[in-house]
Formats: C-alpha cells, structure tokens, sequence
C-alpha cells in the first residue's frame, strides 16, 4: 500500500509566472508507519505538474504518479485497483493537497487555481492537508 509521502508532491511545480524567484512550495512529509517513503523532487525541473495518475481501490490509494511538464515521474504503489488520470488545463496549478489516513491512504483531494476539486477515494481516517509555504506559490 502507499503511504502519504507526499513530499514529492508537495514540493514541486512551477508558477505560471516564471519571473517569480520561487515558484513552488514543500510543505512537508505525511504518512503513518506503513508503506514506502518517496520523492519526486528531482521531476520539478521538467516543469509544472500537468497531470496526476491516481491507483484506487475500493478501500485505498494503491499508487500514485505525476506528470511534470511532459515528463511522468516513477510511480509508486501497487497494481491492483481502477487507474484514473486527470490532466490540468493550461495555466492550471496544483494549489491544496489533503486527504485522509489510517495505516495507509484513504483519500486524496487535488484543488487547483481554476476552483477544481479533485478527489479520490473514500473519507475516512485522520485528515491532513498541505498548502504552499510561500505567498503566490503553488505546490
């Protein structure tokens, strides 16, 4: 199962603006005790989060992978479960990440800078939710 280690998530995709001296904001690491931390952080290079792959199941967030400009990072999780895939439209940022856990994710909820709401999975288990750190960041 995955656990919500976010951090690489978190932690990259640039602003529409490209002037900004810092585009985009790390706001930590979440999980329990179970699962395998990651990073992603090293993708952030190839440009803003364009697309989020999301592995779901009926009780769980089985895997995870992330499209940094045209670039897919490595996914992390399992196989098993449906695989649903968003893309963001141009000019579209990744701004809110929460979601829940109990041993492993539950949930996982993508908000953007256009109003979008975008969850996965089911609500039950301890919250948590990470912001940009900085002012006219995205995550």
């Amino acid at each position: 199962m995955l656990t919500i280690a976010l951090l690489a998530l978190v932690c990259a995709s640039a602003s529409a603006n490209a002037i900004q001296a810092r585009s985009s904001s790390y706001n930590g690491e979440y999980g329990g005790g179970g699962g395998e931390r990651f990073s992603h952080s090293g993708y952030q290079l190839e440009g803003p989060i364009t697309a989020i792959r999301v592995r779901i199941d009926n009780n769980y967030i089985i895997g995870l992978q992330v499209r940094y400009g045209k670039v897919w990072s490595d996914y992390v999780g399992g196989t098993q479960g449906d695989l649903e895939e968003i893309f963001l439209h141009p000019g579209e940022s990744v701004i809110q990440v929460s979601g829940k856990y109990k041993y492993y994710l539950r949930k996982l909820v993508f908000v953007t800078n256009k109003g979008r709401y975008l969850p996965f999975g089911t609500d039950i288990g301890r919250s948590f939710s990470a912001v940009p750190l900085y002012h006219n960041t995205v995550l």
